[in-house]
């Protein structure tokens, strides 16, 4: 679970607030994103999880620490990272930092539990606990 995956954003107007500066609820969004990125990294589709093996990755605990505020068209790169799994529950980090590496500007967590449709927990099935565990990126899927 070394694998760090790297996704670059740009601060869009609309997620700014009446100060300029980017809403807070708005860095969860983009956590989400960095962990949709980091499973098709790895071979996960999220997509195809939920509706081939009815898997839902249900966030149980969030948390988020602001270092430096972000503003709009401002770029930076996200880095999401696998921190934990067992077959039925992930925990992954995410790392906000400016384009050149330094910060953070923002760090922070999230929690899941693996649940069916019917929001009751259940295993992730093969192959998708195999991808998860093994953290290793499929050819082509890592950021340049």
């Amino acid at each position: 679970m070394n694998f760090e995956h790297e996704q670059r954003l740009r601060v869009r107007y609309a997620e700014t607030d009446q100060m300029g500066v980017v809403y807070y609820a708005n860095y969860l969004i983009w956590f989400e994103v960095g962990r949709v990125e980091y499973c098709r990294a790895i071979g996960v589709s999220y997509k195809e999880m939920e509706k081939v093996a009815n898997c839902f990755l249900a966030v149980v605990e969030a948390n988020c620490r602001y270092h430096a505020p972000l503003t709009y068209d401002m770029e930076f790169v996200l880095r999401t990272r696998l921190t934990h799994f067992k077959r039925g529950f992930l925990a992954f980090d995410y790392r906000l930092v400016n384009l050149d590496g330094s910060g953070p500007l923002a760090v922070g967590w999230t929690k899941h539990i693996v649940t069916g449709p019917d929001g009751n927990p259940k295993n992730i099935p093969h192959p998708y606990a195999g991808l998860f565990k093994s953290g290793t990126p499929v050819s082509g899927s890592e950021v340049e």
